[in-house]
Formats: structure tokens, C-alpha cells, sequence
């Protein structure tokens, strides 16, 4: 019984990881969209 519980940590673990690497980072980094909006005018 005590396989079952591991292997399901072990896949959560994992799961967690996989989700953590591909999270977004926090930031200000320009997307492709809003690269060219310093060429852009407020008038």
C-alpha cells in the first residue's frame, strides 16, 4: 500500500515541477505584440 502512496507523490512531485519550469516569469519583458508601442504617439 505503501507503493501506491509513493508513486502518487512522486507523480505530484513531478507534476509540480513541470508546471514550475514552464510558469511565466514575473517581469517586464516586451511581448512580440507591444514591442513596436514606443514608435506609438498619445495624441
Amino acid at each position: 500500500m505503501w507503493v501506491i502512496f509513493l508513486e502518487a507523490g512522486l507523480a505530484l512531485l513531478l507534476l509540480l515541477i513541470i508546471v514550475w519550469a514552464t510558469w511565466p516569469r514575473r517581469g517586464n519583458a516586451s511581448t512580440p505584440d507591444d514591442a513596436d508601442d514606443k514608435d506609438k504617439h498619445d495624441d
